[in-house]
């Protein structure tokens, strides 16, 4: 039986105070056998938006679904590259949107499946949790990941954590 094991890739990405319209992890290791970005982030909008993904610097080739739900209903639907929801600045104060997305076998040469667990937090009556599943129709191995705000920048304190996994 396989004993996977997880290691952070490199420094975590912290959003110093002017915000950052997107982040990127260059120079991936093609040394193992999965990779889990862990996020917590919060946009400049007082509009709920997302975060968006590409590889290798290219967003084509991206498909999605998703399922939100929001305390009172739930939505699916599908957009390109889409891979989170966002707390919003109009949301509670010094709250941020906590994500999970895997990829696993990031180095095949298949088309690379992302799947992605997000909830976002707020102490009213609006928050939202989300899954989200996206194929990238591309046999390239990822070698870099860029995680652009759909809305203006990713606020102060927003932070990324890459990790490769191992199974041995």
């Amino acid at each position: 039986m396989a004993n996977p094991t997880m290691t952070l890739i490199g420094s975590p990405i912290v959003v110093g105070s002017g915000g950052a319209s997107s982040i990127t992890f260059s120079s991936i290791p093609q040394t193992y056998t999965d990779l889990l970005i862990k996020c917590s982030v919060r946009g400049s909008l007082s509009s709920n938006y997302g975060g968006l993904i590409s590889f290798n610097g290219s967003g084509s080739g991206f498909t999605n679904k998703y399922l939100e739900g929001s305390g009172s209903s739930v939505v699916s639907s599908s957009y390109a590259q889409f891979i989170f929801a966002e707390v919003s600045s109009s949301q509670t104060s010094n709250t941020f949107t906590n994500t999970e997305v895997y990829i696993p076998n990031y180095t095949s040469s298949n088309y690379k499946s992302v799947s992605s667990d997000s909830v976002t937090e707020n102490n009213s009556t609006l928050s939202y949790a989300e899954l989200t599943a996206n194929l990238w129709s591309n046999t390239a191995a990822i070698t870099s990941i860029s995680i652009t705000a759909s809305t203006t920048s990713w606020v102060q304190y927003s932070t990324f954590y890459l990790y490769g996994i191992s199974n041995s």
